[in-house]
């Protein structure tokens, strides 16, 4: 009986078991059944919705170049590195057996965050003294580095473990806009935003605003394809990357120019300055700066661009109005005298010049930077009907848009219809009640180099995409391609070299024995609450170099300097310009070569060039190919000196300078930079006991 009942147990247990399985499948061929007949319909619209959905794909963002190729600016993945205590294969005795030589490669390699070992170990062994369940998820071992800093790091004790869910290293990467340059240039190329709303990354300010069209590229589309195993994503139209602008800077003059205006904006304590390089006959803008003082820490950083917006530019606007007065033929004799006197009264109100001249002829007034004589001249022809003034400017196309590819570039603003009064009229003459952009009044002067041609200035050269390139051709300002007559620019070019080389010019402290500097000085007191403040100034200098055959023109801007030396606009500005001229020529960019020597004994022969300053002979086929000279050529070699005594280092550059007295068993201190003009002690004197030999450089 027992057996039976037993049996009678497990058969009854055979049958629950078999029922719940059938019970089971029954609701499996159930379900089956309504999800392939009877919903069939809605699941099929649903996998037509999810195969309809269509996935953008982001383009690669094109790159920002310098004239010579270098980037300026491209996108670059940058990874963060993180460690998950919670990690399902983490052991902490792992961890801690490492610890110690760990935390010490951290604190030599890693800077994001900067951490002495001490610091590190605590970091990485604290969160093992809290409860499991508290450990980090996330702990930041290094953020927003390249890729050879991950490999190198990831070849840390600890983190060098193949599994990372062992070590629970995670690693995140993202793109991002870099600028290889750092700070150069950094507001005229610009940054690159997320766009809340679309969640794209565009162009915010500089060309990668204005040029972010070219530069973002073309998106593409994916879209879900259903395959044998599995759905996947599949490239409907491919991502087009975005067009490589390359742009007119020069690495080389950037430098220059930067460092200039910075040391300047040091020196004088100024809030501000801007300063623009360009190349006259193509009007390419070589290179462009925009510093102020960081309220932070006291330094000068790239801020915004003023080089597009509109000042009070002062008296280099009479630069503007002589060229009127040429053209319209309101003065054909310049050496008509002009009464000046020091103070005039026109339309009621008195105009006065800074420095009393007396009388002086029209080919004076921009070196004497009168007031009153250009008030005189340009009321002469538009006293009656101003607004004719404005009208001949515009017709110049002075207020026509440069297009430079610089964002939030604005036009000039003159006084017209009822307010270009008679008062007005005579204040527009000499540089007040306007608003110009320092690059238009740059590209005024450049015309005036370049024989009256008006060309646009231009921070972008080419486009290219595919091994295909477009050229940005060089344009003219307005239809006629001119602003003045090849005739009375030569006039002005002799006026403003005056102002620099003329006994009463404002900027005669620029004149120097290197290169010729042409240009006008200019200053505008600054408004403040009750009207213009003249403690407070804009001080600007606007030229080109060399005078005799102009190959830049510049523009300098320096406001509110606070310093007790001179202040004037020659002595901030103008002082910039002079040294980014004298730093150019002694670099050879000014198509100028090393000093010429004659054979003194056979006069007829040809000149031949003396090349100082390099041991290394590829420089004579260097100087030959890239000024194309012709005839002989000689070495110029440092004096030959007896053994054992001081060499000759004159001429040479500062690293051949510390080759050749390091052959003598001696080391050198040096001041100054570029090429040795002075030692201590001298060629052939017996080499000092101390063995250090002291030299002098200069650019110049």
């Amino acid at each position: 009986m027992a057996k039976r009942g037993n049996r009678t147990h497990i058969l009854m247990r055979y049958l629950l078991i078999s029922a719940c399985i059938l019970l089971f499948a029954s609701s499996i061929t159930y379900q089956l059944f309504c999800t392939t007949i009877i919903d069939a319909d809605k699941w099929n619209k649903k996998a037509l919705s999810e195969l309809s959905v269509v996935d953008t794909i982001p383009p690669e963002r094109g790159e920002i170049l310098a004239a010579d190729g270098s980037v300026l600016a491209t996108n670059l993945r940058f990874y963060t590195l993180r460690l998950d205590y919670r990690s399902e294969r983490f052991k902490p005795e792992r961890l801690m057996l490492s610890v110690d030589s760990l935390a010490d490669s951290l604190a030599t390699y890693v800077t994001k965050p900067r951490l002495t070992a001490q610091e590190w170990k605590q970091k990485l062994t604290a969160p093992l003294e809290k409860d499991k369940n508290s450990w980090p998820r996330s702990l930041l071992i290094a953020r927003d580095i390249s890729y050879l800093d991950l490999q190198h790091i990831t070849s840390f004790p600890y983190l060098n473990i193949a599994n990372r869910n062992r070590s629970g290293l995670t690693i995140e990467s993202r793109n991002m806009r870099t600028n290889p340059y750092g700070d150069m240039a950094r507001r005229s190329i610009g940054i690159v935003n997320e766009d809340t709303i679309t969640g794209k990354f565009r162009g915010y300010s500089g060309l990668e605003c204005a040029l972010d069209k070219y530069l973002y590229g073309t998106p593409g589309y994916a879209k879900k394809v259903p395959l044998t195993h599995k759905i996947t994503n599949w490239t409907d139209v491919p991502a087009q990357r975005g067009y490589d602008v390359t742009t007119t800077i020069d690495i080389k003059m950037q430098d220059i120019l930067e460092n200039e205006l910075n040391n300047i904006l040091e020196e004088k304590n100024a809030f501000w300055g801007v300063a623009v390089l360009m190349d006259v006959a193509t009007g390419d803008i070589k290179a462009i700066s925009n510093l102020e003082r960081s309220p932070k820490t006291g330094k000068y950083i790239e801020g915004m661009n003023r080089a597009v917006l509109g000042f009070e530019p002062g008296s280099v606007v009479k630069t503007l109005s002589m060229l009127v007065a040429l053209e319209d033929g309101i003065v054909t004799n310049l050496n008509e005298v002009i009464p000046t006197g020091g103070r005039w009264v026109y339309a009621g109100k008195g105009i006065t010049d800074s420095h009393n001249a007396g009388n002086i002829t029209v080919n004076e007034v921009l070196e004497h930077s009168s007031n009153i004589a250009m008030a005189k001249i340009i009321t002469r022809e538009y006293d009656s009907h101003p607004q004719d003034f404005y009208d001949r400017i515009e017709q110049l196309g002075f207020f026509n848009p440069l297009n430079t590819g610089i964002a939030g570039e604005r036009i000039p603003k003159f006084p017209k219809g009822k307010d270009m009064s008679r008062i007005n009229l005579s204040r527009v003459s000499y540089g007040y009640t306007t608003e110009i952009p320092p690059i238009y009044t740059l590209a005024l002067y450049n015309a005036i180099a370049n024989d009256g041609l008006f060309v646009r200035p231009r921070l972008v050269s080419k486009f290219s995409r595919n091994g295909e390139d477009s050229i940005v051709p060089v344009t003219y300002v307005n239809e006629s391609g001119r602003i003045c007559s090849p005739k009375n620019a030569e006039i002005l070019r002799n006026m403003l070299t005056q102002v620099v080389e003329g006994k009463h010019g404002t900027a005669r402290r620029l004149k120097n024995n290197y290169v010729s500097i042409a240009g006008k000085t200019g200053t505008s007191y600054m408004v403040g609450k009750h009207g213009y403040e003249p403690q407070h100034k804009r001080l600007t200098f606007c030229g080109f170099f060399p005078a005799d055959k102009p190959l830049y023109s510049c523009i300098v801007l320096v406001c509110d300097p606070q310093c007790d030396s001179p202040k004037g606009a020659a002595a901030t500005s103008g002082e910039v310009l002079k040294n980014i001229a004298l730093k150019m020529y002694s670099r050879g960019m000014l198509h100028n070569y090393s000093d010429y020597a004659i054979d003194s004994d056979s006069p007829n022969k040809e000149t031949k060039a003396t090349l100082y300053a390099t041991g290394n002979s590829k420089a004579y086929d260097h100087l030959k190919d890239e000024y194309n000279l012709s005839g002989s050529r000689q070495w110029k070699d440092p004096t030959a000196t007896p053994d054992g005594t001081t060499p000759s280092l004159i001429g040479l550059g500062l690293r051949e300078a510390v080759a050749a007295i390091e052959r003598h068993g001696c080391e050198v201190k040096f001041s100054g930079s570029g090429f040795v003009m002075e030692q201590v002690p001298a060629p052939g004197a017996p080499l000092p006991s101390d063995h250090v030999i002291n030299i002098s450089l200069t650019s110049y």
